[in-house]
């Protein structure tokens, strides 16, 4: 049975875990991808690619405020992952960071309008930045973007990646991802529902190709890479509507890790996924 998030009530302020990290999915999915992540003195988003009325909507019920917000980091510049960022930037002049082909490409694109570029961070792959008490790591990845990143965040030992929106991933990809207490990882597409579906031939060539997205296979083999005696917890997002199913994604990452020989069983971890257009559970990273 797939285990997928139901957000259950309002998180309040003296209810946080204050030594640990959490980390919840606003939404992750084709139509858009919104991550929070934080810690009792800091939070911050991966990505805002749903409206800011929704933003706000989803970190009120986690029991922040959008004006509590010390940063939003992009991983590139498609509009499923920036579509609510001028909203936001003009509303609570949040600071943005990303890539200086991925800001580059957001001043000039046009589903955020005028962003004041005072706001603008420039990070590097493999240069870690500080906010407050959580330290991100910026890490290449293979997409089809002006130049993606994923992220890896630490807070204190508990270290976290979020990994989504890459068409293959090879040495580099898995030493930076090595010891991870937590991951949400990209299971975009089921390969035979890709091939059979309503997509024309280029964007499914797209899809499936180096510089597109993973699939549930990928997802899976990946992850047999990664797992370790720390891990925690996995989250697979990014699910593709058309070309996926929830079900579909856990059982394939399943099968991977169990036929993998690295001395791990799929009931070793908890495997989620996470829902397309919902607040998610928020997970404690330990």
């Amino acid at each position: 049975m797939v285990m997928s998030w139901k957000f259950i009530g309002k998180i309040k302020k003296e209810e946080r875990l204050d030594k640990n990290m959490r980390m919840c999915s606003i939404a992750s999915g084709s139509s858009g991808n919104c991550i929070y992540v934080g810690s009792d003195a800091t939070h911050i988003l991966v990505d805002v690619g749903i409206s800011g009325k929704k933003t706000k909507e989803g970190l009120k019920r986690l029991g922040v405020k959008a004006e509590e917000l010390d940063g939003i980091f992009i991983t590139h510049e498609h509009a499923d992952h920036i579509s609510g960022l001028g909203v936001m930037a003009r509303k609570y002049g949040i600071p943005i960071y990303g890539t200086k082909g991925t800001l580059e490409a957001i001043r000039y694109s046009s589903c955020v309008g005028e962003i004041d570029s005072s706001l603008f961070c420039e990070v590097e792959a493999d240069n870690k930045i500080t906010v407050k008490d959580l330290t991100l790591n910026p890490m290449r990845i293979s997409h089809d973007a002006a130049e993606p990143v994923a992220y890896r965040i630490s807070h204190g030992r508990q270290r976290l990646g979020i990994i989504t929106d890459l068409g293959c991933y090879n040495d580099y990809t898995v030493e930076c991802l090595r010891g991870m207490n937590a991951l949400l990882i990209e299971a975009n597409h089921d390969v035979n529902m890709l091939q059979v579906g309503p997509y024309p031939y280029y964007l499914k060539k797209r899809i499936a190709g180096d510089r597109g997205h993973l699939s549930n296979e990928l997802s899976g083999r990946l992850l047999c890479r990664l797992l370790n005696d720390k891990m925690q917890t996995i989250v697979l997002g990014h699910l593709s509507k058309e070309n996926n199913l929830p079900e579909l994604a856990y059982e394939t990452v399943r099968v991977e890790i169990a036929m993998a020989d690295n001395g791990y069983k799929a009931n070793d971890f908890p495997i989620r996924v996470a829902n397309r257009s919902e607040v998610s559970e928020i997970i404690e990273i330990a």
